[in-house]
């Protein structure tokens, strides 16, 4: 056990141990021990002065210490010298750390003590810690609500952990209590370095040092009248010490105190040797350390170990105890870092005593353990007085000038009868001039909107903010002439004007940076950056032409209209090609087959549009299969593109696209016909940076400058300008708030810059407001409020509600477009069939028999064969009319003759029956009829067409076959239909049965073709 030096002390610290040692061996309240069945516990007291060297320390370990094999070292010391006293403490228990041997310490400087390195060793700390100092002074500053407070510490060992303990407080308390550090001065020139903590306009202080360092700070604080009435000290336990007075220290002061007398250091071994019994015990207790030894065997004298390995293990079970606490206390237990987790320290309070003398009086305990762990009685604050200071200096005075601009500030009038502003309404501001206040009833004018308004917006709110932090009342004037502050004739005007002559305080509003301007006037930094930027209105213009289009960007419409539609007219047409029942690989298709590539095509777009048009479909299941892929495919399709549709087909609405202020339409607005109209504010920010690097610009939109904003965008929406330059925060702001979205705001910002709030030169509150600005910043703050005031009224629902008027035509003139595209197109592709009637199918016909073809264009095909020649014959015969006497009597006599073949023919019927020529059922060999092979054409082209017969009950006549060609032929017709039969097998009109009659075994398709048509 290592304890402070003292002439005999070692009687008094025998005693101690020997009755610690008694009543853990006699416990009646804690728990029997069995360590003492098997183990004796042996205590080695050594003495340590108050500063012994390095060398002194290292050879009392040496020889002291290892050479008993001790386990455990309990360090109790209560010097506070802070110096080479504290120095020599970290030292020890580094060494003992490095070692291996665990350190059950009690020092009254522990605060002193370097942060990591305790933490690296292996250390228990009895006594309260620096963090416990720190929570006791922040309940003080709670209890009084002192939210802001200045941290003030000197050089002394551990000043850095200080502050890092006092924020790190501060943080674990900002749910419950808000604190705010307004400075953290380091002093080493207490006369220079406390300057700071005057600008700081702090009424709190926090103070870290020693009982020296702490006399001359405060005697600099006292000339410096930071001390006395309203001026709050809270010091540590390193400036109480001993409860000694200076007669530096000024009455008031409040502190916080553990008792470091030798007599509480000598109560405290019995706690040490308690917690390392219990160590002990539950060590030995547990079998995993069956084997292990508390016996440490080091040695300086390189014979041993130069690490006890069993020490950190040991520590842990150190670390974990739970020893019996005092009456009404809880148990001495440690948190990981081995510092005491419950821990009490005494209030005490600087106040005269009954001699008059200054003496440090107990006036409440702080108790870590409970959630109010204040509690104190009576104070003497600074002063003398009986009554707490509030805290924060006494509310000073300023005049603040200000012009209105949405949203940073707004004006609204009074309540009539009250005069008072509404919450939402903002704060009381004079608009009248000061000439017009005087012999005015205040009371009365507030309820007069000439004379008052109602302020608020984003300045507003944060002016108040400054009001609450700081404490300063206020009075809100609007500047009497009006404008911004800019140099007119050489002298500045406006707002500048007033900061320069001195008749403000402070301008609030947004006011932007610019060099100029800061050459006569202090800015603080910028609570909002800005830029110059471009508001035009949204025109409504026709739908674009490809609004169709555009629900499918270019590669989309490319992959559907070239590769998927003509792939699956492709594949169907192969399918069917390669089907045994469509066309079975052949180059010609059969005569009744009805399907080729131009009708796959309009069979894909037909299904592609769902369109109920007559289409022929294929026969073979495999195309017909792939046809139904397509269908789905096409459901799938026109599902997305109408969904999307709506989307497109709107108005498009059309504005000046400006690139910013110095895109060419502008920056040289002659040189655009017509000629843009666009303005700015006069006398503003924006208007004096354009005459200075846009002269021509400058020149030529004076004739259209307005003097407000609202004016400005009134014009731009009316069509009176097209464009309005200002301010990109408050045009954003605008855009925002016009609830029928008509304003834009275009291109980039120009010439970068922010606002902020202007003092007078050299203005003693330019700091104070910036540090505010600061936090704001890095809290968040700001950017609440550009939130809540930025945030627009542009309303969705109102366009919802248009949606439900009638369609203009502009909406759906796409739709016509198409139309319109279409009847040209199909007059193009009739000029193309033109064509081909005229020059290419003759040519085409010498190398085509019309099967082929018919393959790509069933129509093509049959344009080709015979069939179609009589289709033109038919035409032809139909709109045939003569037009001279001379074709009319042709046509007499042809029909004259017509007539009398028809008399012919009716007698030869006669004698045929005369013969009694009649057909059979029987199979002839002769008489065939293989002219008639011309006149039919069999539907399958793999056979040849078998001659036909009929069969008579004698030999035919010689003229029977121009016989049956004339009976054919002169048979009477309606010539005003189509005379080519069908394809399609009819049995009962297949072959004229008066004159034959087909085998039954013999099936087969023809056609009769009109050969007095085509004649």
């Amino acid at each position: 056990m290592m304890v402070p030096y003292k002439s005999f002390g070692v009687r008094d610290y025998t005693r101690a141990v020997t009755t610690a040692i008694n009543s853990l061996q006699r416990s009646t309240r804690g728990p029997r021990l069995g360590l003492f069945q098997r183990y004796d516990l042996h205590v080695k007291i050594a003495m340590k002065e108050l500063t012994p060297s390095p060398t002194a320390i290292l050879d009392s370990l040496c020889k002291e210490f290892l050479s008993v094999n001790v386990s455990a070292i309990l360090y109790l010391m209560n010097y506070e010298k802070y110096g080479r006293s504290t120095a020599s403490a970290q030292y020890f228990l580094q060494l003992a750390g490095y070692l291996g041997i665990p350190v059950i310490a009690w020092n009254a400087d522990n605060s002193g003590l370097e942060r990591r390195a305790s933490q690296s060793s292996l250390q228990l700390q009895l006594a309260p810690s620096l963090e416990h100092q720190t929570a006791a002074m922040l309940s003080i500053l709670e209890r009084y609500k002192w939210h802001q407070f200045s941290i003030v510490t000197s050089q002394i060992a551990g000043h850095d952990d200080f502050i890092q303990a006092v924020r790190e407080r501060i943080s674990d308390m900002q749910d419950t209590f808000k604190f705010t550090i307004l400075s953290a001065i380091l002093v080493t020139d207490p006369r220079h370095d406390l300057q700071e903590l005057i600008k700081s306009e702090s009424r709190v202080m926090l103070l870290y040092s020693t009982r020296e360092e702490a006399t001359s700070i405060l005697s600099a604080a006292t000339d410096q009248k930071i001390t006395g009435e309203n001026y709050v000290w809270v010091v540590t336990q390193s400036v109480i010490e001993n409860l000694q007075t200076p007669s530096q220290f000024p009455v008031g002061m409040l502190g916080v105190h553990f008792d470091t007398s030798s007599e509480s250091l000598v109560s405290e071994i019995t706690t040490a040797i308690k917690v390392y019994a219990y160590g002990v015990e539950d060590f030995v207790n547990d079998p995993k350390n069956a084997n292990r030894s508390l016996n440490t065997q080091l040695s300086c004298e390189g014979a041993g170990e130069s690490r006890w390995s069993t020490g950190d293990l040991f520590f842990k079970y150190l670390k974990n105890v739970s020893v019996e606490g005092e009456q009404g206390k809880p148990n001495v237990e440690f948190t990981q870092d081995g510092v005491l987790k419950a821990a009490e320290l005494k209030i005490m309070n600087l106040r005269p005593g009954v001699s008059k003398q200054l003496v440090w009086e107990e006036i409440g305990v702080w108790k870590s353990w409970e959630k109010e762990g204040l509690d104190i009685k009576d104070i003497v604050w600074p002063g003398n007085t009986h009554t707490p200071p509030q805290g924060v200096p006494e509310k000073f005075y300023l005049k603040i000038t200000f012009l209105e601009e949405p949203p940073y500030i707004n004006l609204a009038p009074p309540d009539p009868v009250t005069g008072k502003c509404l919450v939402d309404r903002g704060v009381h501001c004079r608009v009248a001039k000061d000439s017009d206040m005087e012999e005015v009833d205040i009371q009365a004018a507030q309820k007069n909107g000439s004379f008052y308004q109602c302020c608020s917006g984003f300045c507003i709110d944060l002016l108040q903010k400054f009001s609450e932090e700081i404490g300063f009342t206020y009075e809100l004037v609007r500047v009497e002439d009006g404008k911004w502050g800019t140099l007119e004739n050489g002298k500045w005007n406006g707002l500048i004007a007033d900061l320069v002559n001195r008749k403000t305080d402070m301008v609030m509003t947004s006011l932007t940076i610019n060099s100029e301007r800061e050459a006569v006037v202090d800015f603080t930094i910028p609570f909002m950056e800005t830029g110059i930027a471009i508001v035009v209105a949204k025109r409504t213009g026709i739908i674009s032409p490809t609004a169709f289009l555009e629900p499918f960007d270019t590669a989309s419409w490319m992959l559907v209209v070239i590769v998927a539609i003509h792939a699956a007219t492709l594949m169907i047409l192969f399918f069917e090609w390669a089907s045994p029942s469509g066309f079975d690989m052949k180059k010609n298709p059969s005569a009744n087959h009805r399907f080729s590539f131009c009708r796959t095509y309009w069979l894909v777009w037909a299904v592609l549009f769902q369109a109920a048009v007559h289409i022929d479909s294929p026969r073979g299941f495999t195309a017909r299969f792939m046809t139904n892929v397509w269908a789905l495919f096409a459901v799938v399709f026109l599902a997305i593109y109408t969904a999307n549709l709506a989307a497109f087909m709107i108005t498009r609405e059309e504005f000046h696209e400006f690139t910013g202020v110095d895109d060419h339409r502008l920056a040289r607005p002659f040189s655009h016909k017509p000629m843009f109209k666009f303005g700015t504010i006069q006398w503003s920010h924006t208007d004096s940076t354009l005459a200075r690097y846009f002269k021509e610009m400058h020149s030529y939109m004076q004739a259209f400058n307005k003097s407000t904003v609202a004016d400005g965008i009134e014009a731009v929406i009316s069509g009176e300008m097209d464009a309005f330059i200002y301010d990109g925060t408050v045009l954003d702001y605008l855009v925002s708030q016009d609830e029928d979205c008509r304003l834009l705001t275009v291109g980039s910002w120009y010439a970068m810059t922010g606002y902020g709030i202007a003092f007078s030169r050299n203005s003693k509150y330019l700091q104070m407001f910036n540090k505010r600005l600061l936090d704001y910043r890095d809290n968040g703050d700001l950017e609440r409020l550009r939130r809540y005031w930025m945030t627009g009224t542009c309303k969705p629902g109102k366009e919802v509600q248009k949606s439900s008027d009638p369609l203009a035509l502009e909406q759906f003139l796409s739709a016509f477009l198409l139309l319109m595209m279409g009847i040209l197109l199909a007059a193009v592709f009739l000029f193309l069939e033109y064509v081909y009637f005229k020059y290419i199918r003759q040519h085409l016909a010498k190398s085509d028999d019309g099967g082929t073809c018919a393959i790509f264009s069933l129509s093509v095909g049959k344009s080709l064969t015979f069939r179609g020649a009589v289709y033109e014959a038919q035409d032809i015969l139909r709109r045939h009319r003569c037009k001279d006497p001379i074709c009319d009597t042709h046509l007499w006599k042809v029909k004259h003759e017509l007539d009398m073949a028809k008399i012919r023919i009716r007698q030869l019927e006669k004698d045929l029956e005369a013969h009694g020529i009649k057909p059979t059922q029987t199979k002839r060999k002769t008489g065939s009829l293989g002219w008639w092979r011309g006149c039919f054409q069999s539907s399958d082209r793999r056979s040849q067409p078998e001659p036909l017969a009929v069969e008579a009950p004698h030999p035919l006549p010689p003229y029977f076959d121009s016989y049956i060609d004339a009976v054919e032929v002169a048979r009477p017709r309606d010539m005003s239909r189509n005379h080519v039969v069908s394809t399609e097998y009819l049995p009962d009109r297949f072959l004229p049965t008066e004159i034959y009659r087909i085998p039954d075994n013999n099936t087969a398709r023809t056609e009769i073709a009109e050969i007095e048509t085509v004649l």
